[in-house]
């Protein structure tokens, strides 16, 4: 596949580049940089030599003089190597541009490592947006998802299933984050069952038949590996009694098809409700992400059970969004983003919807979801996206 422009924008000075594994982080940077000094800990070699001389990093920068940037990809894998990065920053006469991929920013704090004290900046690389795929469909997404390595697939399928057995064998055994893979593996199939819902960990340890304690680790690890997330409960300035668990979703709606178990009981149109609804969340989070909004992502839900999916709130704007996976828009659907513009009127409501045409209703936009994918990227808000 031709290689795509991503939104990310390239910071001018060293960076951290965090991102699940198969978001191309690899492949962005050695389009971006392909004259940098490249340190691939996914080698074995160099794994095992920078494991054990991490001050080897010291030679092979003094070995390329001419060299302006440093990669070192899979920096987790051996964190020793961010002391050793540290002490070369904090050279006077060394300017040079540090770049440390990882798929796990959370690893390394609990592992005490500084993350070079503040020297460099965070940035994290998502699947794809709409926009950045001239050809994108909806419905292929909301199938295969938006993973570079998958949409780069002619095998989309096999590349999905293979895409988890590829982080128990590489993450979570080599890394060591769960003594039983076999547990592991169970709850992988329990959880995709609580995308995009509310989270209780309790049911999900029943069903897994392991206790909760466990589960709630092993939700952390899939967060630690940035395989997914939890939205908190909107509740600021909050006139009626709201939840208090948070909503889960895995990170891209192909992965969460393809741990999803299917059977006769299912119904298609509810699993495609999910992945839908975490279509949209993906891409609200790569949209703030690359743009650099102040805002946040929440969700609503009262005690008594009225919703609205996703909250975005911060000093960049205020909306509300309703997912909808029907072509038609029905009073109930609004019902949720009323109830929240009765409490919030400062917020700019929306419904997206599997159908063709914009409509305004008791002054709620419906807007078709494949528009809103389209159309969402980091150059524009949310407001004048709609109204432009």
């Amino acid at each position: 596949m031709e290689l795509l422009s991503r939104f990310l924008p390239i910071p001018d000075q060293s960076f951290f580049l965090f991102g699940p594994r198969g978001t191309g982080k690899s492949t962005w940077l050695r389009h971006r940089f392909p004259k940098a000094l490249f340190v691939d800990l996914l080698k074995p070699n160099e794994y095992r030599e920078m494991s054990a001389r991490p001050e080897r990093l010291v030679e092979l920068i003094g070995g390329s003089p001419g060299v302006e940037t440093i990669v070192v990809d899979e920096v987790q894998r051996v964190p020793e190597l961010l002391n050793v990065v540290h002490s070369l920053m904090e050279q006077p006469d060394l300017r040079r541009c540090f770049v440390l991929t990882g798929s796990s920013a959370r690893k390394l704090r609990r592992g005490g490592i500084d993350l070079l004290g503040g020297r460099a900046i965070i940035r994290t690389l998502h699947p794809f947006m709409a926009a950045e795929l001239p050809d994108f469909e909806l419905e292929s997404a909301l199938k295969w998802g938006l993973l570079p390595l998958v949409v780069a697939s002619r095998q989309q399928e096999e590349v999905l299933d293979a895409y988890s057995a590829l982080y128990l064998q590489e993450e979570v055994q080599l890394e060591g984050w769960a003594r039983n893979v076999g547990n592991f593996a169970r709850f992988l199939e329990i959880i995709s069952f609580s995308h995009a819902v509310v989270l209780n960990v309790s049911n999900v340890a029943r069903e897994c038949q392991i206790e909760r304690k466990t589960v709630a680790g092993y939700v952390e690890v899939l967060e630690d590996l940035l395989l997914s997330f939890r939205l908190p409960v909107f509740a600021k300035r909050a006139r009626r009694a709201t939840a208090s668990h948070p909503k889960f979703y895995l990170f891209d709606a192909g992965v969460y098809r393809s741990l999803r178990p299917r059977g006769p009981l299912d119904r298609a149109e509810e699993i495609d409700g999910c992945a839908f609804e975490g279509l949209v969340a993906q891409h609200l989070r790569a949209w703030m992400a690359y743009s650099g909004r102040d805002c946040e992502l929440y969700f609503w839900r009262t005690r008594s059970g009225v919703e609205v999916d996703f909250v975005v709130y911060g000093a960049s704007g205020f909306w509300a969004l309703e997912v909808s996976n029907t072509a038609r828009v029905r009073p109930r659907d609004l019902m949720g983003l009323k109830s929240f513009t009765t409490d919030y009127p400062e917020c700019e409501p929306m419904l997206l919807y599997r159908g063709k045409e914009r409509l305004l209703i008791d002054g709620i936009w419906c807007v078709p979801g494949n528009e809103f994918l389209r159309g969402l990227n980091p150059s524009g808000g949310l407001t004048e996206w709609l109204h432009g």
